[in-house]
């Protein structure tokens, strides 16, 4: 399978899944999510994920004064809670069904951009100099380290020195992954991990859950 084969099957196959269950698809703990539950759940992501974790995110900036990146937005679940807490949010998703979702969610946050991309690199997004990026539940789905490596090069063009970009990937080196399954994406192991975030120009300073399912990966752009 080539490489446009492979984009072009995850854009199809995204948008049937937002056509079938966007909400199930983007989080699968329930399948007939209630608007108020969906969105808390990504409160809840943003709670545990950046709330938390100010110290690196923002490094002494005002997060109403910061410009952030959400690789992967989906129905914009996560996208809506980092609107309530940072100044200005971008965010990309391959499938044009999940955009128009996203942007029906964030009607009422003036602040939220978002774009279908290709599924490979980030041209859709103008300007640089973003303060931070994120992404949950995403490359864990992508069968290519060449696409999933593609974005960390494309994230750090897009981010300004020092800045972080934090996300999770499949760290469960014993699965079997099949290039044309866009559902259960390819696994990274630690070494394989720190050698992509040297290679894309960034300092791999933090991980946990190396040989998980979710394998957070805190990547600071080098100065």
């Amino acid at each position: 399978m080539t490489l446009e084969e492979q984009l072009e099957k995850m854009r199809r196959d995204w948008d049937e899944r937002a056509r079938e269950n966007a909400r199930y698809y983007v989080n699968t703990a329930k399948t007939d999510w209630s608007d108020d539950e969906f969105f808390q759940s990504g409160e809840k992501t943003v709670a545990e994920q950046i709330l938390n974790d100010m110290i690196n995110i923002c490094q002494g900036k005002e997060p109403r004064k910061m410009k952030v990146l959400e690789i992967g937005c989906g129905a914009g679940r996560i996208t809506r809670a980092l609107a309530g807490v940072f100044g200005e949010v971008h965010a990309v998703d391959v499938s044009g069904e999940m955009v128009k979702l996203a942007r029906q969610s964030l009607q009422d946050r003036p602040n939220a951009f978002v774009y279908q991309n290709n599924g490979a690199d980030l041209t859709v997004i103008h300007g640089t100099d973003f303060d931070f990026a994120f992404s949950a539940i995403v490359f864990q789905h992508i069968p290519s380290r060449e696409v999933i490596e593609n974005y960390i090069r494309e994230v750090h063009r897009l981010l300004r020195p020092g800045a972080l970009f934090k996300f999770q990937v499949q760290g469960d080196a014993t699965l079997e992954t099949d290039p044309g399954d866009t559902w259960l994406g390819v696994p990274f192991s630690d070494e394989q991990a720190v050698d992509m975030a040297i290679r894309c120009g960034f300092e791999p300073r933090h991980r946990h859950g190396a040989g998980e399912q979710y394998f957070w990966l805190w990547f600071f752009k080098n100065q």
